[in-house]
């Protein structure tokens, strides 16, 4: 995902989380951001861990395979 794809998501958590904090339900954030209930419960888990700082990204995620 490019630099600015995970700006874009990190925003969209962020945004969750704010909603976490005033207790929405999944099924309603999931709706207003237009996203899967399953990706709001990943992240209102990692949030409960770890809290907002839970939810930054960790940088690109790829496997590197060997050539040849």
């Amino acid at each position: 995902m490019s630099a600015r794809g995970r700006a874009k998501r990190e925003a969209v958590e962020r945004q969750a989380a704010g909603w976490f904090v005033e207790d929405v339900s999944v099924p309603e954030i999931a709706a207003r951001l237009r996203v899967s209930q399953t990706a709001v419960y990943g992240w209102r888990k990692r949030w409960k861990a770890g809290g907002e700082q839970a939810l930054a990204s960790k940088g690109a995620r790829w496997v590197s395979v060997p050539s040849g």
